[in-house]
Order: structure tokens, then sequence, then C-alpha cells
């Protein structure tokens, strides 16, 4: 089934895991564990909502948790949980095969497909033929590698992008998936929509996959001919969970290169990691900025920090919606919205790249320099929310910055030349329009 000519694109068939019929599919779907990091009620209604039903929330660690106590005991209860739903009928037999994917969302319809990977392909930090688009912090890690270590099970968020620019690839895949009933429909939790899967499983689906791979990999290595690094697929959501894989599977490696046997030791499940790929240009794939919200006692400085941007300029806003509109309209120069000590700004500066290349070098400084902590979030309301000093909140000590749109055009060459942006630069829709897990596959022989 053409598994050799797959394996030249880092891919593979993988072994699905699908929740039995009898499991209310409403509660095994979760949102990315990456998401409302600063949003706590969020998570406290998802466990409300799903109890003890099973769950991918019982599976997976909300990020959310990270920096509360318990942590080790919280892993060892996702490791336990996974191995009794292996052992109970949570599971239907596992299915060989490729998932075409469409998300509803209240906006949008996004396609996909879900697919394993071969860690040995990728690299967060080199010319891998898959590549992260932004940096990776080493320190970030070691928690979700704890998380990955010794689990049976893994189920994705991780989302790879394809430079599909005529959008050729997935709505044929899916045409050919829907000639079929779906595995699997749900509604999802919060308002999120719903999603719904078809099996890719047939030689000629797979022909067609690697046909169209194969055209990819000599367009990127074309259009890569002023001195960039080609490469295949970019991961556009979840780096740090596949760094973490990728780390693992390297530690697993290295411990048993002298006990198990080369072929044994390649085929282990762990090298790979079960992914969504998208299309870049999918018209169901929308960029939004991930804008910072900086906390600290000292954050009243930002705004000087800010000034050593190149042609810096400030103006004050008289609103929030006003402030929203000026960061994300078509403008010469890079824009900016600061949200500080009750007071809003716009703020311009040279348009000599990203915003978010040169900006966040600065932001960096700032925290190792005054030792604010900084966090990433989806939603501008977010950002006005945790923000506002009123009587209820008389002195937050937050400052908040709005980012502008991410462009889709231009993003695999920038990276082919220039490596990742920044990390946290961009993010693949809103938080409610983030991956559900749903999927899942052993990563244990």
């Amino acid at each position: 089934m053409n598994s050799n000519a797959l394996s030249d694109f880092g891919i593979v068939m993988p072994d699905i895991l699908l929740p039995a019929s009898s499991i209310d599919r409403k509660k095994w779907a979760v949102i990315a564990c990456d998401q409302f990091t600063q949003d706590m009620e969020y998570w406290e209604r998802v466990g409300r909502f799903v109890g003890d039903a099973p769950s991918t929330l019982h599976l997976v660690f909300p990020e959310i948790y990270l920096e509360k106590a318990g942590v080790q005991e919280r892993i060892t209860r996702i490791h336990r949980t996974m191995r009794s739903y292996l052992e109970q009928d949570i599971f239907a037999p596992p299915l060989e095969t490729f998932v075409y994917v469409e998300r509803e969302t209240p906006n949008r319809v996004r396609r996909g497909l879900v697919a394993s990977i071969d860690l040995e392909r990728y690299d967060w930090s080199g010319s891998a033929l898959i590549r992260a688009t932004e940096g990776t912090v080493p320190e970030r890690l070691p928690p979700r590698m704890d998380v990955r270590r010794n689990a049976p099970l893994e189920s994705p968020h991780v989302l790879l992008l394809i430079n599909d620019r005529t959008d050729a690839l997935l709505p044929a895949l899916g045409r050919r998936a829907k000639a079929a009933a779906p595995l699997y429909r749900t509604e999802l939790m919060m308002d999120s929509g719903a999603v719904t899967g078809w099996a890719v499983n047939k030689a000629e689906d797979v022909s067609l996959l690697v046909q169209n791979l194969e055209s990819l990999a000599r367009e990127g290595t074309r259009a890569d001919g002023n001195g960039g690094t080609p490469f295949l697929f970019a991961v556009g959501d979840g780096n740090h969970s596949l760094a973490a894989a990728k780390s693992v599977w390297n530690e697993y490696k290295a411990s048993h290169a002298g006990t198990c046997g080369g072929e044994r030791l390649s085929q282990h499940p762990s090298r790979y990691a079960l992914v969504e790929i998208e299309n870049l240009y999918d018209p169901g794939v929308h960029f939004e900025p991930i804008h910072r919200v900086l906390s600290g006692e000292q954050v009243g400085n930002l705004l000087k920090t800010l000034s050593a941007l190149p042609d810096f300029a400030a103006t004050r806003v008289d609103d929030m919606k006003e402030l929203s509109m000026l960061v994300a309209a078509f403008s010469e120069k890079n824009r900016l919205g600061l949200v500080l000590d009750n007071g809003l700004y716009m703020i311009e500066f040279a348009n000599r790249g990203l915003a978010v290349v040169l900006v966040q070098p600065l932001l960096d400084g700032f925290v190792k320099e005054t030792g604010a902590s900084i966090d990433y979030v989806h939603d501008e309301d977010a950002v006005f929310r945790v923000t506002r000093r009123d009587a209820y909140h008389p002195a937050p000590h937050c400052a908040g910055l709005l980012l502008p749109p991410v462009q889709k055009r231009g993003l695999f060459e920038t990276i082919s030349q220039f490596g990742s942006l920044p990390r946290k630069s961009f993010s693949m829709g809103g938080s409610l329009e983030k991956r559900f897990y749903f999927e899942c596959r052993k990563i244990e022989p």
C-alpha cells in the first residue's frame, strides 16, 4: 500500500483507537491542553461537564495546572487511567487508517488528515523534513516529557501544515472518504462546533496522497532555490508537545540501543507521533495573533521598554474597540496595542519584518531584568479582562499587548531562509477553534 513511498515523506498509516459506540462522544472530546491557560473557570466547567465519564480529559494534562501542586500525582493518575481504558471496553478495536477530518466551527469548516509522523524526520532546531514554525524553549519540555514518558497512549493536538497553494490534496481525499459512512461525528462541548472523521485507507487513497506529497516536495525544492532549505511539513500548533515526543524517543533510543534489536527498535511505536495535517491555504485555516500579558510590579515601565522599537510612536486611544480595529487595520508600519494602567495606546514602529520578531526580544529582556512573568493569550477580550483595574481588581500589576494578524503567504519561505519565528507568533484560529482530542494510538508495544 505504498508504505515505503509514504515513509519517504516521514508519515505512516497509524493504528487508530476510537471510543466505543457506548461512550458519550461529546464528553470524550476535549480541547487541546495548551488552551485557556489563564482561564481556570473554563477547565472547571469542563470538569463538571465530564465528571467521571470516559474522556480524553482524563488522558491529558491541561497546562493551566502545570504550576499547581500535585503535578506528579496528576501524571501518575493520567497513566493509570490510560491503562484502565485499554483494559476495559472503552475503545473499539484498532483500525489501521488515516482519518480525514472536518472540523466545523461557528465561522468556518477546516479540513485535515490524521496520520503518524516519523520523529526521525522532525527537528525543532534544524533543517529537517518536518520543522517547527516557532521557537522551542527547552525549559518548557520537561513537564511535557514527563507526561509522554511511560504513557501507553497518545492523542493528538499537534497540527502540521503543508504548503499546498492550489488546495488540491485534502479536498480530493475528502471527496473519496465521504463516499463511505463516517467513523464518527460529534458535537463539541462549550459551543465549539462539531467534528466528523472518515477512514482513508484504500490503496487508491494512499496513491493519491503519495502523488500529491511528491508534487509538494518538488515545488518546495524549486521555491527554495534562493538559499533556503526545503521542507514539507511545518508545525502549526503543538510545537512543544511534538518536541517533547521527540525528546522522549531520543531517550528511549539511547537507553535501549544495546538491549533491543535494531529492527525492533526502529519499529517501536514511540518513534512515531499522531498529528493532524492541514493545508496552510485551506480557507478554513485562519491565522489569529497570540497576544501577551505581562505581570509584575514593574510592568508600568513597559512603555519605556517598547520605546526602543525602531521609529517608535505611541498614541492614546479612547476605547478598546477602537484599539482593536487600529491594530488589525492595514498599515505601512507595524502596530501593537498596549493596555497599561487602564490606559490604551496604539504603538507604531518601522516595518522591518513581522511585529512579533521585533517585539519578543524586548519582552524577553524585560522579563529577565524585572522578574515579570509573561503569558500568551489567544483572545483580545481575555487581554482586556485580565488587565482591567477597578474596585474589584485595584492593583493587578498587569499589562497587555495586542499583536497584529500574521499573513499566511510567505510563511514557508520565511522559515526556510531564516529559521523559526519567535514562540507563540500566531495561532491557527481562536481558542474555541482549536483541535479537540478524539483519536488515540498506542505508543507502547
